[in-house]
């Protein structure tokens, strides 16, 4: 199997989110906290009876040095003093200090340390529940002396400090157990071997101290033992060492989408190059060419999908060399028509996830010209995504002005919760676009068209051009489909994608949440779609919803089993909640070049949710709002919607000429 070398890995360096570390520890805390008030004349009984059967079972195997071990510390004042205080405090500061450093220093391990830390601790405290043992020092006749009562260690039961502290917690030791897990993970981290030694050291000295301050049993250091082999094995399991970089769940969502329902999730664009340019149009090899030259700035086009089981989470993995014939493609076209009908087949084929999951077709039309097709998968990158990874080949270079907020944390908190309010009361389940046994079967129909941004912000009149964008295509389907109006009584959900993507973060990944609207479905006027549509689209202005959907996908999907996700992925993406998608997107003002060639025209390709019937993805490009209409043709046809879309466009700046006329 391919591997990440460790350099790889660390240039990798996963997101960590501090916030969450904070309260998964709370979390843990917690769990003591209820373990530790679990007080009664019963539970003391059975912790002695527990203890007194440890004790008996080491005097049997000859392994009880702790009574002569306890007595002799009593003796040496200065030693009993700073094992009572190593006892008390060394376990807690190493184990900090390699989470931080951990964190800092080797993200790449992070997961995986934590993952084995999480389940030490749990299955210590579930141990403590279950199964409570009294501590040497406290078992009634076995003569042992509690020497961090009598030196008044501060910061253990010796004060008042920690009055509430869980006393019949024996076995494991934790103390044990967090110093053998620190030394686990720095030999994962590769420290240097003097570093490895001093925390060697470390144990062997906790496993001394625990024994003579009568704290704990030689079987307690035993469990430990057991329990951080066990932690460590099952956390390399769920974070294999090396082997690429976790999918994030926002973006193994559209895996788990894809296998669930087999419509394939992949994006892309359409570019037709200016024939009459100095350098004409693009060959297969200079194309070749741009993409190579640009590989280290594109990882994902060099890695691939690996799914080391269902329980797994899939993850990134470098792929052997790249098979340029089936990456990059030459197509002979008759014409523009048969481009689209080209493009709607390419993107109705699912990815083979063996490979890395991009591909690029150079379409050769009769007259001459030339298109460019570029599909990526959707776990690669969503729609402004792709068009920051095809950046990378344009000249000149241009940075992509993506209008973003970074809100402080307290108001990002505050913003997700009002979210989480607003999508509990927003609108039910929408009525179904298609009979039950309609199926597509994977086809797809894809269209294009193009509306000048001078005369769609007039035709705006002050109003949003997504709010616009939904009113022509609202009313266009509806012109084209008449059948359909009643089928939804009037009324379809449309699932519209909102950036969330911060200035900075990567071009790789999934960076909107969806904002889902109900919007009016019939053949009226534009003008009175849009004056409709307007009164209810403040969910688009307010980035409370957004925040909140991204929470769920970025974060919360991450606590659960990968099978729950599918499950969520399969459940809540489709036409069991939106009938279709609309997505407006950023593009740039001036012309640029791929190769050598000029860019004339620009449409994006988007897929289709599964049972969703139609997404229309629009991008403005040079001045220009590049449509890209992607349907189910057994419901709805792309060619007649898109033409229908264009004439209401053109009554509506008609009109709007008409008006200017008469001023």
């Amino acid at each position: 199997m391919p591997r990440l070398t460790v350099a790889e890995a660390r240039r990798a360096r996963p997101k960590i989110v501090v916030w969450e570390q904070v309260l998964l520890g709370l979390v843990l805390f917690a769990f003591y906290v209820v373990v530790s008030r679990l007080k009664s004349a019963d539970r003391t009984h059975d912790a002695e009876h527990h203890a007194r059967q440890i004790w008996h079972l080491e005097r049997w195997l000859h392994i009880d040095p702790e009574r002569v071990m306890n007595h002799w510390l009593v003796h040496h004042e200065t030693l009993r003093t700073i094992a009572d205080y190593e006892y008390a405090f060394t376990y807690i500061v190493s184990a900090f200090a390699a989470l931080i450093f951990l964190l800092v220093r080797h993200p790449e391990i992070y997961r995986r340390a934590r993952m084995s830390f999480v389940i030490t601790t749990g299955a210590g405290l579930l141990c403590f529940w279950l199964y409570p043992v009294m501590p040497p020092r406290m078992l009634p006749g076995a003569g042992f002396i509690d020497t961090v009562t009598h030196g008044h260690t501060w910061g253990s039961w010796g004060s008042s400090l920690v009055r509430g502290a869980n006393v019949l917690a024996a076995m494991p030791s934790l103390h044990m157990a967090w110093a053998l897990w620190v030394s686990v993970v720095l030999l994962w981290a590769g420290v240097p071997r003097w570093v490895q030694l001093l925390s060697m050291l470390h144990v062997l000295i906790t496993l001394v101290v625990i024994m003579s301050t009568a704290n704990h049993y030689v079987l307690d250091a035993v469990a430990a033992v057991v329990l951080v082999v066990v932690a460590d094995q099952v956390a390399i399991r769920i974070h294999p060492p090396w082997e690429g970089s976790v999918v994030p769940s926002a973006d193994a969502f559209f895996l788990h989408v894809e296998d669930g329902s087999g419509d394939p999730q992949v994006v892309g664009g359409l570019v037709f190059f200016d024939p009459t340019g100095p350098a004409g149009v693009p060959r297969a090899a200079d194309l070749r060419e741009a993409v190579e030259a640009e590989l280290d700035l594109l990882p994902r086009f060099t890695q691939r999908i690996e799914q080391p089981g269902r329980w797994r989470r899939p993850r990134w993995i470098d792929a052997p060399a790249l098979d340029w014939s089936w990456h990059t493609v030459d197509h002979d076209v008759a014409d523009r028509a048969a481009v689209q009908a080209a493009v709607a087949e390419y993107a109705s084929q699912t990815m083979p996830r063996d490979r890395p999951l991009w591909r690029i077709v150079l379409f050769h039309m009769a007259d001459g010209q030339t298109a460019f097709l570029l599909l990526m998968h959707h776990a690669v990158a969503d729609g402004i995504g792709t068009v920051l990874q095809v950046m990378n080949w344009l000249r000149p270079r241009v940075e992509l002005p993506i209008p973003t907020v970074r809100p402080k944390a307290w108001q990002t908190a505050a913003a997700t919760a009002v979210g989480f309010a607003q999508l509990a009361t927003d609108g039910g389940k929408p009525a179904p676009l298609r009979v039950p046994s309609a199926r597509s079967g994977g086809r797809r129909a894809f269209a294009v068209g193009g509306l000048p941004m001078t005369e769609l912000k007039e035709a705006a009149a002050g109003r949003r051009i997504t709010d616009l964008v939904l009113a022509l295509t609202s009313g266009a389907i509806a012109d084209a489909h008449p059948e359909l109006v009643d089928r939804v009584a009037g009324r379809l959900k449309i699932a519209v994608p909102l950036m969330v993507r911060a200035p900075g973060d990567s071009a790789e990944g999934n960076a909107t949440a969806a904002v889902m609207l109900d919007v009016p479905f019939r053949q009226d006027g534009t003008d009175e779609l849009l004056d409709e549509i307007s009164k209810h689209t403040a969910a688009l202005r307010s980035p409370t919803r957004a925040l909140a959907s991204r929470w769920v996908m970025a974060h919360l999907l991450r606590l659960f089993p990968e099978p729950a996700v599918g499950w969520f992925a399969r459940t809540v993406y489709g036409h069991r909640f939106f009938h279709g998608i609309v997505s407006n997107m950023p593009g740039v003002t001036q012309r640029l070049s791929m190769a050598g060639a000029g860019m004339e025209e620009v449409y994006p390709v988007l897929p289709l949710a599964p049972g969703a019937p139609f997404v229309l993805g629009a991008l403005s490009w040079e001045g220009i709002l590049g449509l890209g209409l992607a349907t189910d043709p057994d419901l709805i046809d792309a060619d007649a919607v898109t033409a229908a879309l264009m004439r209401r466009f053109d009554a509506l700046t008609s009109v709007i000429e008409e008006a200017q006329g008469v001023g």
